[in-house]
């Protein structure tokens, strides 16, 4: 079954429209997705590759843990949610700032998060092939040699230049 979405504006901005992910994806519509960056209490970063079987971006890897938010839900509760799916985590993440995505499938808002979370997470094998903790000059290298996804390496290089910024 199709996940609903909200229609949204240029300004990220609800316009009362609730239709299926697919038909946003296939129309070009925007929507908004929530992903969280985490980094367990060492700083490492956690890393994923998607499940083969999954209708987008199978089997490419993943250094952010998200999905689309559900109709009336805030970014946070939708990153939130996603944590517990897919990795059995159950942490409010931070949000730490939007944009527009124009990479990937099709255009959308995107919500980019942080948490810090437990090493020993217990990932969904339907929605996660394997994980792993990388170091920061680790994942910079895996950016250039691994498969990542597009939201991957846009949302990635956003988060480097917001903590840059912040210190």
């Amino acid at each position: 079954m199709d996940e609903l979405v909200e229609r949204v504006d240029d300004q990220d901005r609800a316009l009362g429209a609730v239709v299926g992910r697919w038909e946003a994806i296939r129309e070009g519509w925007l929507h908004r997705v929530a992903v969280t960056v985490c980094r367990d209490e060492r700083g490492r970063f956690l890393v994923h590759r998607r499940s083969g079987h999954l209708s987008r971006f199978p089997g490419l890897y993943e250094v952010v843990v998200g999905g689309a938010v559900d109709v009336g839900e805030s970014y946070e509760q939708a990153a939130a949610r996603e944590l517990a799916e897919e990795l059995g985590v159950r942490v409010l993440p931070d949000l730490l700032f939007t944009f527009l995505n124009r990479s990937g499938l099709s255009p959308h808002w995107l919500g980019v998060h942080e948490a810090v979370v437990s090493d020993s997470v217990v990932a969904d094998p339907d929605e996660v092939a394997w994980h792993g903790w990388l170091t920061e000059p680790e994942l910079r290298s895996a950016l250039l040699e691994w498969r990542f996804t597009p939201d991957s390496h846009e949302a990635f290089s956003r988060y480097l230049a917001f903590r840059t910024a912040r210190s």
